[in-house]
Formats: structure tokens, sequence, C-alpha cells
């Protein structure tokens, strides 16, 4: 049985940050959850929040509105954390929380509806960026999770993790 793999379609849940909407991989989304006081770290970067106790995991909390250099914004009942599986640069499985500003919807995207971000030169980065997909005619922004959240300033959270 041959099975063209560029057509098959996955899930991604997708959310909303400032006035765009992105996307992650359902098959990472451990839950999603509302926003809870987050025990601050010292001397983390500043998109780092803190970390939350989650049944016994300790789980950093990354703020993309900082991380994506967008203005911020209060922390409110709307606020919602998305808890992700995230493959570290070590090769271990790790559990990190992700601030947005509301989950929109479940979708089905086939691998070749991801197109390639453009080439903004070095004024844009998309190194985080897997590529744009347009879903009931809106562009969706898809997130490489794990590069994402795998820079090596985050390389502290391994260490935090563990303790």
């Amino acid at each position: 049985m041959n099975t063209d793999t560029a057509n098959i379609a996955n899930k991604y849940l997708t959310f909303v940050l400032a006035t765009e909407e992105y996307a992650v991989d359902i098959l990472r989304v451990q839950e999603i959850k509302g926003w809870s006081k987050v025990t601050m770290i010292p001397s983390t970067p500043d998109y780092i929040c803190g970390v939350i106790n989650l049944r016994g995991t300790i789980v950093p909390i990354i703020d993309l509105r900082v991380r994506f250099s967008l203005e911020q914004k209060e922390y409110g009942a709307m606020t919602v954390v998305v808890v992700v599986k995230v493959m570290s640069n070590n090769g271990k499985e790790r559990i990190m929380g992700i601030v947005v500003d509301a989950v929109s919807d479940v979708y089905d995207v086939a691998e070749n509806e991801i197109k390639p971000p453009p080439d903004f030169g070095s004024v844009i980065s998309t190194e985080f960026v897997r590529g744009l997909a347009t879903v009931d005619d809106k562009m969706v922004i898809v997130l490489d999770i794990d590069r994402l959240l795998n820079s090596n300033e985050l390389a502290i959270v391994d260490i935090l993790s563990e303790k």
C-alpha cells in the first residue's frame, strides 16, 4: 500500500496572539488551562514568566508575546496557557506552557498545504515558523514548537526542570 504522506491531514490547534492566528501540532498539546499565578525564577530571559507545578511536574511558562517582541498584555480571565510536549536539544521530552491570548479551534491541515515562510532577509526571523497554511479563508502561522522552545537561552529550563 503506497500512501502519499503529503496529502495526509494532521490536526493543528490554533490560537490567537495579538491579531494573528498561530498553530501547533495537536499531538504536541498536553492540555489547555486558564492562567494561574506563576513562581518567578531570577536571572531567566524576560519571556520566561516563571514556573508552575502541574500535578508534580515543574512546568516553565513562556510568554509568546514577549518571545515574538509583540506588545505585552495584562494576564486575565481570558488568558490561556497551552501546555505542550517539546523535544529538548539533548533528546529528552519536556513539558512547557505557552501563554496565548485565546485558543481558537482545531483544524485538519495536510502537509502539502503548509507553505514555507517567505524570506524576509535579516529583518524578520522566521526561524520558529514551520510554514503558513490557509484554513477557513484565513492565513495561519504554523510554528515549529521544538525550535521555538529549544533555544540556547532556554537551556536553563532543563536545569530547573531536573531540580
